[in-house]
C-alpha cells in the first residue's frame, strides 16, 4: 500500500482505476514502480458478499477477483501507459488464470468508476487486442464494489523479497523507467 500522502502535491489531479491481473501482490508491486502513481491498495473487487476474507475469496463462491486500487496523478502519468504496463504483466487471452494462479478469483479485469475513464479503457484495450491472435478476455466493466484485503497482503513483495510473483522481474524495471521526469528545457 503505497503511502499516498507523501506523493500527492496540493491540487493534484488524482484519479483511480482498479486492475485485476492474477495474484494481486505482483500487480501492486508493478504499479508502485511508476512515477505518478500516488497510492495502491490490494483488495477484492466485484463480488457478491460484504467484507470478504481471503479464505472466502479463494473458495470460488463469492465472485470476487483479487484486484489493486491504483490512485494516480493524471497530470504526471497517462492512463494508457498504466493499461499498457498491465497488459505486459498478464496473458490477456487466458480466462481465469495468470501464471500458477487458477480460478475466477484470478480473472483479469480493468474496473473504472466514471464514463470518461470507461471510454479510455475500452478504446485502449481494443487497440491492444489487435496485437493478439486469440480473443482478449480482460473484463472492462464498472467497479461494483471493492474491499481492502488483509494487512499482510498490502505491500507483500516489499515485506517478502523473493515472494511468489507471476510477473517477470524485468517488467518492474521497465515500469520504473516507463514514465521518466521530463527533461529540463535549456
Amino acid at each position: 500500500m503505497k503511502n499516498e500522502n507523501e506523493n500527492v502535491a496540493s491540487g493534484a489531479n488524482v484519479k483511480e482505476i482498479y486492475f485485476a491481473g492474477g495474484c494481486f501482490w505482483g500487480t501492486e508491486h508493478l504499479f508502485q514502480q511508476v512515477r505518478g502513481v500516488v497510492g495502491t491498495e490490494v483488495g477484492y473487487a466485484n463480488g457478491n458478499i460484504k467484507n470478504p476474507t481471503y479464505e472466502q475469496v479463494i473458495s470460488h463462491t463469492t465472485g470476487f477477483t483479487e484486484a489493486v486500487k491504483v490512485r494516480y496523478d493524471a497530470d504526471q502519468v497517462d492512463l494508457k501507459l498504466l493499461i499498457d504496463l498491465f497488459f505486459k504483466s498478464i496473458d490477456p487471452t487466458t480466462l481465469n488464470r495468470q501464471g500458477n494462479d487458477v480460478g475466477d478469483n484470478y480473472r483479469s479485469g480493468i474496473y473504472f468508476t466514471d464514463k470518461n475513464t470507461e471510454a479510455v479503457v475500452k478504446a485502449e484495450v481494443q487497440k491492444l487486442a489487435k496485437n493478439y491472435t486469440k480473443p482478449v478476455v480482460v473484463e472492462t466493466i464498472t467497479l461494483k464494489n471493492f474491499y481492502k484485503a488483509e494487512d499482510y497482503h498490502q505491500d507483500y513483495l516489499d515485506k517478502n523479497p523473493g515472494g511468489y510473483c507471476h510477473i517477470e522481474p524485468g517488467l518492474f524495471e521497465e515500469a520504473r523507467n516507463a514514465n521518466p521526469l521530463p527533461k529540463a528545457k535549456k
